[in-house]
């Protein structure tokens, strides 16, 4: 099971927010590099970056997505509001792993079709963003009628593998995953990586034995909940 520390960046510094409401911001640091360095340094494999005023339509940080790329030690998942193709290309130009397709984004099965053949499979994740099992849009203050698991479906039947899934609900909440959520759309043959929510390392425990392959972990993280070397000895 693979850990992702979050460094989620809002006007070019780490904070964490509630997924539903980009107003209540909190700052942890004003390096996101040197908090990716910090985090190689402790042993993490991956590191997940998110651009938090691109997701929520307010500006980008480009520049410094840029930069973080250039200086990651370790290979990079980025998501926050890719939306286009053109967005999406740029981040593996500048050195991202594997870039997430926003939840807007894969709900269109034409524009998911044209990044799969892009870029592989193996090089992106479908972002399902999820409100009492539909799909969420805008940090979740839009919900369609579309279930998330018919949107996982879909994706899986295009050739998609890996989803990046979300209880926005839970999202900067530290109330635990959706691990029952993640677990659906695992049974459809999809690698599932839980996100939101994680409070403690028994809910990473309660991930491993759920048999999902990766947790992206963040608040709990920077407000000393347990350490990434404890996380990363609960996962491993």
């Amino acid at each position: 099971m693979d850990l992702y520390p979050a460094v989620d960046v809002q006007g070019g510094r780490v904070v964490r927010v509630r997924r539903t409401d980009a107003h209540q911001a909190t700052a942890y640091a004003d390096d996101p590099l040197a908090v990716a360095a910090a985090f190689a340094h402790a042993g993490a494999r991956w590191v997940h970056f998110v651009d938090l005023d691109r997701a929520f339509g307010r500006g980008d940080n480009r520049r410094l997505a840029r930069a973080f790329l250039a200086a990651a030690q370790v290979p990079v998942q980025v998501g926050g509001g890719l939306r286009s193709e053109e967005a999406i290309a740029e981040m593996f130009a500048w050195g991202a792993t594997r870039v997430v397709i926003g939840t807007t984004a894969a709900t269109d099965p034409a524009l998911v079709a044209r990044l799969l053949a892009r870029h592989g499979a193996e090089h992106l994740a479908i972002g399902i963003d999820a409100k009492d099992g539909r799909v969420a849009a805008r940090g979740g203050t839009e919900v369609s009628d579309e279930a998330a698991l018919a949107l996982a479906a879909r994706v899986r039947g295009q050739g998609a593998r890996t989803v990046i899934y979300t209880d926005v609900t839970r999202d900067g909440m530290l109330a635990g995953p959706d691990i029952a959520g993640a677990q659906a759309i695992a049974a459809l043959g999809l690698d599932v990586i839980a996100s939101g929510g994680v409070a403690s390392l028994e809910d990473l425990r309660q991930v491993r034995v759920a048999g999902l392959p990766g947790a992206i972990v963040g608040r709990a993280l920077y407000e000393g909940r347990f350490t990434l070397a404890e996380a990363l000895a609960c996962v491993a």
